[in-house]
Formats: structure tokens, sequence, C-alpha cells
């Protein structure tokens, strides 16, 4: 509910809604690609100037009197870390921007971060609920191009696709061929008897959003519905694979492993168990990413609302992603505060990073139904810390608007940690974490949203110098915003039992 203190940050610089951003000069770091091993490169650099950068969705927002428009914004890192005089926001009325302000658009649902032309600057590819009357399809994926200025409309594309009822779903970046060019993995179009099929469009796009090549893949029944894929490089070749999961109705249907190669991606695959909230990070730091997954409780969707929540860790291994060698937690796994109760949904969100320079990744775990004393659902992060082991439990840290130095107080049904994202945003060598808490009440209106940003140091996350901010920091739409609902690349389903 509404932030009662606020840190002070520097002077706030509010946006319209297709306002402009105040930015550092530009540096030379160049982006990564979206998989291998996520903290040794820079990967999330939208304006080049080498610091990590943030965007958050408000991806049910009324824009234009258009309910469920949705709108982003993206905040840029610095030295200092994020604030609210370094952000611009974007939606469909952006000049540039592809189409119109609609409803049910949802801009921002799902936001892929790559350097998809090559230049050096991260892109930013967006899946928007839209239809589109002549390509006479569902769907389709906007490219904002990363420019030294930061992001805008500015020459911004539809990927241009064949007439279909599908484009853009289960959008997710990777480099399948090694090339060390991004390469995306998407729905985009079918015909008769291929509903089954999706598309790795291969990199570099060109400003017409084109890809070089493409290469359609039969990966599921027409029964079945793909949900949130992820990649990594899970057998170290240095060359990203794919993992893919499945549903029919409420139940799972397990996942598949794509593996990559120089060819491209493999057109067969191993199964893998069912997850949810796929992330990948290397937590044992052997070169080889490993997989982190919500467990589906008894392999029905429907019954995440009453879940306690369980994270499984499947590492990587010569093969690929390994079945046996696994670890699973929960909150009553010995060190890891709190306890599993009815509902927490202990995993909802789930996002890799190394927070305290030690080389091996950490796990962001979202606890967003999490009671704190009478405040049900207020929510609260778990972090777990990766070692030559693995994740275990052991110095694993809770995090929530009750704890100290954290802006804001803990109330019932904010949902602190439905997004969850580790992204180094100062270049000091450690994931900082951004922490969304969607159904904020900001000054009595309803389901306004905010993120905050806690410091990664030496010894893990601290509150010292963190900070929120929120819509009416941003100038931006207030009212049902549930401003940080998501975030860029973080790779959650949204929450079940909202």
């Amino acid at each position: 509910m509404g932030i009662r203190t606020m840190l002070t940050v520097a002077a706030c610089a509010a946006t319209a809604l297709t306002g402009g951003v105040a930015v550092a000069a530009p540096g030379g770091a160049h982006a990564g690609t979206a998989g291998g091993t996520a903290t040794t490169t820079v990967r999330e650099d939208f304006n080049g100037d080498g610091y990590q950068d943030v965007v958050v969705a408000a991806s049910t927002a009324p824009v234009g009197g258009q309910p469920y428009a949705g709108y982003i914004t993206v905040a840029y890192g610095s030295a200092q870390g994020l604030s609210t005089a370094r952000t611009t926001t974007i939606d469909q009325s952006t000049p540039g921007v592809p189409g119109e302000v609609g409803e049910g658009h949802g801009f921002g649902f799902r936001m892929v971060p790559a350097d998809l032309d090559h230049d050096g600057l991260t892109d930013l590819a967006l899946y928007t609920n839209e239809t589109v009357p002549e390509m006479n399809n569902f769907g389709s994926v906007i490219i904002l191009w990363g420019r030294t200025g930061g992001l805008s409309g500015q020459g911004a594309v539809r990927i241009p696709g064949p007439a279909s009822n599908d484009i853009g779903n289960n959008v997710i970046a990777g480099d399948f061929d090694g090339d060390g060019n991004t390469d995306l993995m998407m729905a985009h179009g079918w015909g008769d008897g291929d509903l089954e099929q999706r598309s790795v469009l291969y990199g570099p796009f060109n400003r017409a959003g084109e890809p070089v090549r493409e290469q359609r893949i039969t990966m599921f029944t027409s029964d079945n519905f793909m949900s949130n894929p992820a990649v990594g490089d899970f057998n170290g070749d240095g060359i990203d694979d794919l993992c893919t999961f499945f549903s029919y109705e409420e139940h799972t249907e397990g996942g598949s492993l794509w593996l990559g190669t120089p060819q491209g991606l493999s057109t067969t695959s191993t199964r893998l168990p069912s997850g949810s909230s796929p992330t990948v990070g290397d937590f044992d730091k052997d070169g080889k990413d490993d997989l982190a997954v919500r467990v589906v409780p008894n392999g029905i969707y429907e019954d995440f609302p009453t879940d306690p929540g369980t994270v499984e860790i499947y590492y990587g291994s010569a093969s690929g992603v390994s079945t046996t060698r696994t670890k699973v937690i929960t909150q009553d796994t010995a060190g890891v505060p709190g306890v599993g109760e009815k509902g927490d949904q202990f995993g909802a969100r789930l996002s890799a990073g190394d927070v305290n320079g030690d080389g091996y990744d950490d796990l962001a775990v979202g606890v967003p139904f999490e009671a704190l004393e009478s405040e049900a659902g207020a929510g609260a992060v778990v972090l777990l810390k990766g070692g030559p082991g693995g994740l275990s439990g052991t110095g694993a840290k809770s995090f929530h608007q009750d704890t100290a130095g954290v802006p804001g107080v803990a109330e019932k049904g904010d949902h602190f940690g439905a997004s969850v994202r580790l992204l180094d945003v100062n270049k000091d060598g450690k994931a900082d974490l951004t922490a969304g808490a969607p159904d904020e009440d900001l000054e009595k209106v309803a389901d306004g949203g905010a993120v905050w940003s806690l410091r990664g140091t030496s010894t893990g996350l601290t509150t010292t110098g963190s900070l929120a901010f929120n819509p009416v920091d941003l100038g931006t739409l207030v009212k049902k915003a549930r401003f940080g609902s998501n975030v860029a690349g973080d790779n959650g389903p949204g929450l079940s039992g909202y």
C-alpha cells in the first residue's frame, strides 16, 4: 500500500508518457548476448555508457483512455545507481513506436533485452498483444533500438512476419549458432498443420527488423501450450541452448532441452521435468549454466494460489541440463528465512546474478504472498547464495518493506517481490536487486505500484542507499498502472491468485 517514507533521490525530472531522458555521456562498453554466464558482461546497456539499465513495465495501465494499454519506463544505471532523474517512459503513442494505444495491448507484458543488430548497444524487443490488420495477425514484436541518447521510439519497427494468427508468443533471445550474433526464438506465423512450430530468427537483424535467416522447428503438439522458455549455455560449449516448458489446460506436460550447435538450434530435444518461472545462472562456477525453476505443485497450475512454493535447481553438465544432479530449496530448507506456509508462493519470480562479486551467481527468489505479521500478501524477496556446491540455504537473507533501511512500510496485498531482477546498475562488479510491488497503493490510488533498488556488496545485498520510485515520482499514469508487475528479462508468468 502507500509508501510512507522514501529516501531522497536526485532531483526528479518528471516525464510525460512521451518524455525524454537525462543520460550521462556514452562510453565504449558493449552489450553481451542473452545467454551464457550472466555476470561477466554488460548485457542490458541501452545507451552504451557501460552501466546496466532496468526497464519497468506498467503493462495493465490505462493509456489515452484505453484500459490495459500499458507503458514502460527505462531507468538508466550510473555510478550512483538508479535515479528518477535518469528515466524515460514510452508507450504506443510515443513518436516512432509502431501502432497506436489500444485496449488490452499490454505494452511491456514481455520484454526481451538483447543486441539484435550487433552494434554494441542493447535493444529492447517487446511482445504486444495487438491485432495488426494489415498483417492479418494477432500479436507483434516491436523493437526499440538502443541509442547513445537512450531508448526512444526513433526508428522502432515491428518484426515482419507472414499473414498469420500468432506473432511473438514465447519470444526470447540467445545465440543459438555461436556466431556472436543474437537470435530470437518466437512464434512467427503458421499455416495449416503447423500450429506446433516455433521459429528461430537468426541475427544480426537489420533496421527493418529482418533477420538473416529463419529456421522453423516443430516443438510441441497442437494440444499443448508453450509457457515461458529459458536460454543458457548448459553444456559449456559456448553456444546457447533453449529450455521450453509445456502445459495442457491446467496440467503440466513436461519440458524439453534443445541444444545449440554451429548450424543452429537442434531440431531434436531431450526430455526435461516441468517447471515455471525459469531463470539461468552459473551457481557453482563450473562454466556451465544451471537452470532454476519453480516447481508446479502436483503438476497443476491451478494449485499455485495455495502453494507454499518450491524451487528446484538443475545443474549444467557436459550433456546439458542434468536431471540427476539437482537441488530442492523451500522456506523450510535449513538457513532459509521464514517458514513455508500455504499460499506464500516462494519462487513465483526468480532472477540470477552475482551479488557479492565472488564469481558465483546467486538467486533472488520472489515470495510475493508472504505474510509479515498480520499483513497478508505483503511480500518479500529471499536471496540464496551460490558457492562451490551450488545454491543452498546457508547465508540466505530476506528483504521486505519492514527490513531496516528499505523505504516504505509492508502492508497487506503489496506483493513485494512480484518481479525481481539482479543487474549490476552501478558497474562495481556486484549485481543489484530490482524488486517490484505492483499492488502498492499510492496515496489511496489503487494499484499504482512501485519498484525498489538494493545495492550489491561484497557481503551481499545492503539496504544502505536503497531507494524506491513509483509513477508519482515519474509523473506518469498511476491508477491501475501496477507499475513493477514486470521488468525486462524477468521471465515469470505473472502472479497466480491475484
